[in-house]
């Protein structure tokens, strides 16, 4: 069995998801098939994502995070508005845990209003006013009004039926599949086979795998890092009703232990996440998706770039590396919250697992998306924070930079 189609995008999740929204939308390709691996759409990142939509204040000006996160919120926002799905409208405040952090208060400001972002300092008042318990050492912090919550998964459902209805087809359960290059075809477990005129990569942790069959990314490896919740129990009196982070260290690529309400009717305050090393890029409990290669690579990559002294390593292992260890997870929602104790939280059955790239060549994280062409293919290997929130945006992005389209 033969089928023919013009483009194939590799995953369900919100990029490629909004991959072949903008295809249709743009009149460039109505006839798209979307191959998932899993039974449902949003098992792995995008389903699991923290819900928050960024807006757009810690990215460097013309990186192409900050070119598509404020115009990929508002958008996104708009789908929100127009499918009458969940979103709450909360805010976000950032604050400086050590006297030392407040500069990068102005940076961040700077970073904002450079990027296109409605953001404002704000006084130790002002902060009381909307978090009474947040502890504000320099009587400084930052106000981002329109930083919002939302369910990921409803916003992936909402996409999935307006796709099918404009007739991409979406194969679930396609894993095990054979890529010939050469004859620009997958051949699937069922022996069908589907010829595509372009192919488009966003398989999140499994899209390096999917490059090196064309030849691409060789220079670049992925290493997870699993991210665990906690949340504010039920009879806990501490009330939190926007966004509460510190201030990050911008040498490391995770945001630090912070507290986000939810979209829900019924109000949950989820603390996290942890950004812990990960044994396998679906190791999200216990002995499941373990690999061992794979994570023996990655930790000595982790262990040389901490002897190197490298900023982003030293920065990660000193201050986030081991939250998952309840005593210190506490600690660290306290530099926050002062008053809260162990006693206020409770795990949260919320993890995910974020697929962070390794640059070999040049011996560093990647802090940008990076999106590579091949034989009439696009890869997207490093679709980190803020993919979701930028999605339609960010999928633009990628058209206008395919060789094909």
């Amino acid at each position: 069995m033969k089928n023919s189609t013009e483009v194939v995008i590799i995953g369900g999740g919100i990029v490629g998801l909004c991959l072949a929204h903008q295809l249709i939308k743009r009149n460039i390709s109505k006839n798209i098939i979307i191959l998932e691996k899993e039974k449902s759409i949003g098992c792995h990142s995008s389903g699991r994502n923290s819900g928050v939509i960024h807006a757009g204040l810690y990215y460097k000006p013309n990186s192409l995070k900050a070119d598509v996160c404020v115009s990929g919120g508002k958008r996104l926002k708009s789908w929100i508005k127009d499918n009458n799905l969940s979103i709450n409208k909360c805010g976000k405040i950032i604050i400086p845990t050590k006297r030392e952090l407040d500069n990068q208060l102005d940076l961040l400001l700077k970073r904002g209003i450079a990027n296109g972002a409605k953001v404002e300092l704000i006084n130790d008042v002002q902060l009381k006013n909307m978090i009474p318990e947040a502890k504000c050492t320099t009587n400084r912090a930052l106000w981002s009004p329109e930083t919002a919550v939302i369910k990921p998964l409803e916003i992936m459902h909402s996409l999935e039926n307006n796709l099918l209805d404009s007739g991409v087809q979406i194969l679930k359960d396609t894993k095990n599949w054979e890529l010939e290059t050469e004859l620009s075809q997958i051949r699937l477990k069922s022996n069908k086979i589907i010829k595509y005129s372009h192919l488009i990569n966003c398989a999140g942790v499994q899209a390096e795998e999917i490059a090196k069959k064309f030849n691409i990314g060789s220079d670049y490896i992925l290493i997870p890092f699993k991210g665990h919740y906690w949340r504010l129990k039920k009879e806990c009196k501490i009330k939190i009703s926007t966004n509460l982070y510190p201030v990050p260290d911008l040498n490391v690529p995770f945001l630090g232990v912070h507290f986000t309400p939810t979209a829900d009717n019924i109000p949950i305050v989820n603390i996290g996440p942890t950004a812990s090393f990960c044994l396998g890029r679906e190791n999200y409990f216990n002995y499941k998706g373990i690999e061992p290669i794979r994570s023996s690579t990655n930790l000595r990559i982790l262990i040389d770039q901490y002897l190197q002294n490298k900023d982003n390593f030293r920065g990660y292992v000193h201050k986030q590396a081991f939250l998952a260890s309840p005593r210190l997870f506490l600690k660290a929602a306290q530099d926050l919250i002062p008053c809260i104790k162990m006693k206020d939280i409770e795990r949260s059955q919320k993890v995910g697992i974020r697929s962070q790239l390794y640059n070999k060549k040049a011996n560093s994280l990647e802090d940008d998306f990076l999106c590579l062409e091949g034989k009439n293919s696009t890869h997207l290997l490093n679709a980190i924070s803020p993919a979701f929130t930028s999605s339609f945006s960010l999928a633009d992005l990628i058209i206008d930079r395919s060789n094909f389209f």
